[in-house]
């Protein structure tokens, strides 16, 4: 039997995703997991601004 992908999770908004970048930054970027977590949401961000752009397009 094949193995079906999970179903994606819904993406946030850019609107969402500048609100959790500018609390993680303004809370201090002093351990390496707030690093990570900082690193993990601009990926995001930039997917979804190629997202957003595409969909314009």
């Amino acid at each position: 039997m094949p193995i079906s992908p999970a179903e994606p999770t819904p993406a946030r908004s850019l609107t969402e995703l500048n609100a959790a970048i500018r609390a993680l930054v303004h809370g201090g970027l002093g351990t390496p997991e707030a690093r990570r977590e900082y690193e993990l949401l601009l990926v995001e961000w930039a997917a979804s601004v190629r997202t957003d752009v595409s969909e314009a397009a």
